[in-house]
């Protein structure tokens, strides 16, 4: 496995981050047990970063990871603004984990400048954990090509978590090169760089051989997420980013995983995906998107043409 060092962190981690959102309750939603088993074939492969938020309620999950490896490194988030709702997300991250410090802490879903500024209370709080060694280091993960290049001005901030791409699917404000771009200029202005869905949030797995040629072959990434559901999971991906052959009932086996079109809480109900189905699988109840799996063919289509990038394949 190969390790970078995260910006000017003094952090050092894998290339390959293990995204838990799919384990979480609000994805696969796997046991501790199945889950501990997952993430313990990580850990054997040499991964040694694991990314969560308060959102996902997967700590318990997380806390495992420490069990078997007290050192290894946790990324979690939060969408606070205050500093008493963020002294209160990261008191519960340091006790459902059964630790007594974060490695990096963000702040979720961050826009750009003006939402730096309106969260400035929070960060005031964390900067201020920072110096008693309660988190090492502090970032954001966005959405939004502006999100990156405005923390460029901002010092506080060290490590930067935004979408990255082949299609530039996700990214709110512009497309992958616009990405590249920015990426390019967070990273001379020394900012750590994880990048997250680059399989888009599995709507890309039909170009997974492209995608991950593209984000590996990104110098900008000192680590990329990547959501997994199952060792055979970790398996292909470990030897794809390492760069060694897959074997074909491996390849297989991960291709026949069974995948679903998933609609994520935060859906307003736009109506976008619905027109866009070809297959009238998609349908709007009580505001919000409903999959019926009888004629769900997992094209993505929808996908491409959802505002809030909350359709998901998993």
């Amino acid at each position: 496995m190969e390790y970078h060092d995260l910006g000017k962190t003094g952090i050092r981690v894998s290339r390959l981050c293990f995204g838990s959102l799919t384990v979480a309750p609000m994805q696969k939603n796997l046991s501790l047990k199945k889950s501990r088993e997952i993430m313990a074939a990580a850990l054997d492969a040499g991964v040694n970063f694991f990314d969560t938020a308060d959102l996902y309620n997967n700590y318990a999950h997380l806390r495992q990871v420490l069990e078997m490896k007290p050192d290894a490194v946790i990324c979690t988030k939060s969408y606070d603004y205050s500093a008493e709702g963020v002294a209160k997300s990261l008191n519960k991250a340091l006790k459902q984990l059964g630790r007594d410090y974060i490695d990096i802490y963000m702040l979720h879903e961050q826009e750009n400048r003006l939402t730096f500024k309106g969260h400035w209370e929070a960060i005031e709080y964390l900067m201020k954990m920072k110096k008693k060694g309660v988190i090492r280091a502090f970032g954001i993960s966005t959405h939004r090509v502006e999100g990156v290049t405005d923390s460029c001005d901002f010092p506080e901030i060290e490590v930067v978590f935004p979408i990255v791409n082949r299609t530039g699917i996700g990214i709110e404000d512009g497309g992958r090169e616009e990405m590249e771009d920015a990426l390019s200029e967070a990273k001379k202005a020394g900012k750590g760089i994880m990048g997250m869905k680059p399989l888009g949030g599995g709507n890309l797995l039909s170009q997974v051989d492209a995608c991950f040629d593209y984000v590996l072959g990104l110098p900008q990434l000192d680590s990329i997420a990547l959501g997994m559901q199952s060792v055979e999971e970790v398996c292909y991906n470990t030897a794809r980013f390492e760069g060694r052959p897959i074997d074909a009932a491996l390849a297989q086996k991960v291709a026949q995983l069974p995948r679903r079109l998933h609609i994520s809480d935060w859906c307003e109900g736009c109506g976008r995906c619905v027109a866009r189905c070809g297959q009238h699988a998609l349908s709007l109840v009580d505001g919000k998107a409903q999959v019926d799996y009888s004629r769900c063919l997992t094209c993505c289509y929808c996908a491409t043409v959802c505002p809030m990038f909350c359709i998901k394949v998993i």
